[in-house]
């Protein structure tokens, strides 16, 4: 096993050689023998194990037994005694999902604050067996049929392409100990039912079904790049970035046989999961959205607007009199001058004598109205958008500089004419938008 093992590091991870690992230890076979395969192999690591209080003295004893594997092998141990059930009194879910939470957040942790460059998990092709088989039994795609990814990032699984009993059979060779998880015996788990009962009744059923198992995620595994080549060739005909969001062409993306399918090809990145409500979402009125936890796609007439999130979260900011520059919710100058000089659409010539202090940076509201600059009479901000042809999402990011409740400037596009600067004006104010 060794030798496989060295040959598969050096034919698909040879960018390791050099690199510091976090390896996560549990104590249990897969992972101290995955040290050991590492110890051999000189490379650079260290052992991390969770203490998540579950089973009294046994969970201490793995801890221990790590600990001692740490030094015999003359590597650094990191420990974590963590209070999962009270992190699942707040925040929820299984015992299971808890436990991973904590572990990869704390892994993620030890990665940035002890400068190492990758994390080691000791998931194995029975691993991968038991996940297959447990979205098969949720209902998947073939993004949930293809398996565990030998590598997530920072994440490598070296083991994936050894089954348990190869991993046994090395331990037994090489006199390894390991600590044995009594609750791995448990069949309440639905992981640990597939494993006890349904993979040995698979295995008797036909004597390669591992190695079969292994050709069918390789075919998957195919198939699903051969999916992401189509998918990248939709998004450049589909898909047009613009500053701020994609504009999607409606009709085009209707004309895809079968809808749904290529609906969930597309977004399905983007967090979406209902996909009735987005295929509805086409034919629906203009205003009309729906939202992922990431992403907002919203209805504008013959397009879709896919747009992340806005992290600013402020309504509405303060300018003091003495300011001379603002960085959030963007970077303007502001400053005294003699004359209005040169004109730009990011820039912005007012009588200070008309101002009120404090302004106001805030988003335009429904009601909002102004008087445009060189015209008499006031106008609605909503029909200026509309006579503007400006989209929902970028009626929504817009900005206005308030005096009071009269707005100064619809930032970066027009001005008011109350404020302009005339013959009379004895201060000027100038605002640059950078």
């Amino acid at each position: 096993m060794f030798k496989r093992f060295k040959k598969h590091i050096e034919q698909n991870f040879p960018y390791l050689k050099g690199s510091s690992i976090l390896l996560g230890c549990s104590g249990g076979i897969d992972s101290v023998v995955l040290a050991h395969l590492c110890h051999e192999l000189k490379m650079d690591f260290a052992l991390a194990h969770c203490n998540f209080k579950l089973r009294g003295t046994e969970s201490d004893d793995d801890q221990q037994f790590v600990e001692n594997l740490g030094e015999r092998l003359g590597r650094k141990v990191f420990t974590r005694a963590f209070d999962t059930l009270g992190y699942m009194d707040t925040e929820g879910g299984s015992v299971q999902m808890a436990a991973r939470e904590l572990r990869y957040s704390w892994f993620r942790k030890l990665l940035k604050s002890e400068g190492y460059d990758y994390l080691f998990t000791a998931h194995q092709a029975d691993d991968d067996l038991e996940t297959f088989l447990i979205n098969l039994s949720r209902g998947t795609g073939i993004v949930g049929l293809k398996g565990i990814p030998a590598q997530n990032e920072s994440i490598v699984r070296p083991l994936l392409p050894f089954f348990r009993n190869e991993i046994f059979k090395y331990a037994d060779e090489n006199n390894i100990g390991w600590r044995e998880d009594s609750s791995n015996a448990e069949t309440k788990y639905l992981r640990n039912k597939i494993r006890h009962d349904i993979v040995p009744e698979l295995k008797e059923l036909h004597p390669t079904f591992l190695e079969n198992f292994q050709m069918t995620q390789k075919h998957l595994q195919s198939s699903s790049q051969l999916l992401q080549v189509y998918k990248k060739q939709l998004h450049s005909a589909l898909f047009k970035v613009r500053k701020d969001r994609v504009e999607i062409d409606i009709e085009k993306l209707e004309a895809l046989h079968p809808i749904k399918d290529h609906i969930h090809l597309l977004f399905n990145d983007f967090g979406f999961t209902d996909w009735s409500a987005l295929e509805d979402l086409l034919n629906t009125s203009s205003g009309k959205e729906i939202r992922s936890a990431t992403h907002r796609l919203v209805k504008d007439r013959k397009t879709l607007l896919l747009q992340k999130f806005d992290e600013d979260k402020a309504e509405a900011y303060q300018i003091s009199e003495t300011q001379n520059h603002i960085r959030t919710p963007f970077a303007m100058r502001i400053e005294k001058v003699a004359e209005v000089g040169e004109t730009a659409p990011n820039m912005l010539y007012v009588d200070k004598e008309t101002l009120n202090y404090p302004l106001l940076i805030r988003k335009w509201q429904k009601g909002d109205y102004f008087y445009p600059f060189g015209m008499k009479g006031k106008k609605k901000v909503g029909k200026f958008f509309k006579d503007e042809k400006i989209d929902i999402l970028a009626k929504q990011k817009q900005w206005l500089l308030c005096s009071g409740q009269e707005i100064v400037w619809i930032i970066g596009k027009r001005a008011d004419e109350r404020f302009k600067v005339t013959g009379r004006t004895k201060n000027i104010i100038k605002f640059t938008l950078l």
